[in-house]
């Protein structure tokens, strides 16, 4: 036999495959995001249409749109108490249920003129995006942990990729002038058959507390004691890092394009859809990564990509280069959400631990867009972005949070 060379890199050792079971619980959660994906930006795309339905104000539109905002943090606020009592699958169902009510809400809604309408579908679709999407992060967390593979980046690649394709269809279909009451009855209704065709798939236990086994009553202070976690603590700063910069970009950016490029309204809507393809890319590339370099790499380069990239949107003044520096920005704020939530899930109270991360990443997608709204209306859109960036590097300092803990051997 022969010794092993002095200082030789020890291969890593790949997981077995999957069983079929296995299978169908990722293939469950893939397709879930995906519709997820496509309904977001089946929505967004048609918004301009949406106003002009219920003949708006920019004011209006704004209180209209806040239903998306008060739904999404009670959904997220409420979905941890809802896996521990009912499990992942009923968890879903019910946030799925509630997030295509409101497509459907929406497109019917906006054909009736009605802004409260609208309102409410906003509302259901928030509820049961921020519900749902928890239960499904924490059953995206527990088939790594049962299969060894890494499942978190494409789960959320899924995401993306639904967004690209509901953006194109959706842009195909105001070009053509499509009713935005049956773009999104249409959109609704594909959720539905894809929701009944997921839900079986999805494990009835995973996050459930098991009832027989007392359990000291739950408290607001016991809620909160996850924070005490500095661990935790970290990855939730990292994930409000990586996700304003993803936030920021899906909020701001064809405005800060046109606004701080020059550039005409089209090009801006085609570089935003490059950012998008750029993340979509980004989270399928993930998996491999991750199994080669590990968490800690792979989050530190993310950063540090993510951060070039809106540097350069924000100190270049050829408008084709802060165009290609968009896919940088895209690349780098990819992994953020799916590296922290897998690393969350490492704890021993998984279930609230990767609620609260999320939660983190969550509130940048909800505080962040008013609030660099705020900055770039005193110094601009160009240089409000200098607070993502700040972020964004504070997250390559702390990347060694989502370092593996150390199994202690029993």
């Amino acid at each position: 036999m022969t010794e092993p060379i002095h200082g030789a890199r020890t291969p890593r050792t790949r997981p077995a495959p999957m069983s079929a079971a296995l299978r169908r619980r990722k293939w469950a959660i893939f397709v879930f995001m995906l519709i997820v994906g496509i309904s977001f930006a089946s929505w967004v795309v048609r918004t301009p249409a949406v106003r002009d339905a219920i003949d708006a104000s920019t004011a209006q539109m704004g209180l209209v749109l806040f239903g998306l905002s008060i739904g999404s943090m009670t959904g997220l606020l409420s979905s941890a108490t809802i896996i521990r009592a009912l499990g992942a699958r009923w968890t879903v169902l019910i946030g799925g249920s509630s997030l295509l009510l409101g497509v459907f809400l929406m497109g019917t809604m906006a054909g009736a003129s009605s802004a409260i309408g609208v309102f409410l579908g906003l509302l259901f679709f928030g509820i049961g995006m921020g519900m749902a999407e928890i239960a499904i992060n924490i059953e995206g967390a527990r088939i790594e942990q049962l299969s060894g593979h890494s499942v978190m980046p494409t789960l959320h690649g899924c995401f993306s990729l639904g967004t690209v394709i509901g953006a194109t269809i959706g842009i195909a279909l105001n070009a053509i002038a499509f009713p935005v009451i049956l773009h999104l009855v249409l959109a609704g209704a594909v959720g539905v058959a894809a929701l009944l065709w997921a839900i079986p798939g999805i494990a009835a236990d995973t996050g459930r507390e098991d009832r027989s086994v007392e359990r000291p009553k739950r408290t607001w202070g016991s809620r909160l004691s996850v924070w005490r976690d500095s661990r935790l603590v970290l990855l939730g700063v990292i994930l409000l890092a990586l996700a304003l910069a993803e936030g920021s970009a899906s909020d701001w950016l064809p405005l800060l394009m046109v606004d701080g490029h020059g550039v005409s309204a089209t090009f801006g809507s085609v570089i935003f859809t490059a950012f998008a393809v750029a993340m979509t890319i980004g989270r399928f590339s993930g998996g491999p990564l991750l199994a080669r370099f590990g968490p800690v790499v792979v989050l530190r380069a993310s950063a540090v990509v993510a951060g070039i990239g809106i540097a350069l949107v924000v100190f270049a003044d050829n408008a084709f280069v802060a165009g290609a520096a968009v896919l940088l920005w895209g690349l780098g704020a990819a992994l953020g959400f799916p590296i922290c939530l897998s690393a969350a899930a490492d704890s021993e109270d998984s279930t609230a631990s990767v609620a609260a991360v999320a939660t983190a990443g969550y509130i940048a997608f909800l505080v962040g867009p008013p609030l660099l709204g705020f900055v770039g209306e005193h110094i601009g859109l160009r240089l409000a972005m200098l607070v993502v960036l700040a972020m964004v590097a504070i997250a390559v300092f702390l990347a060694p949070a989502a370092r593996p803990r150390e199994k202690v051997a029993a």
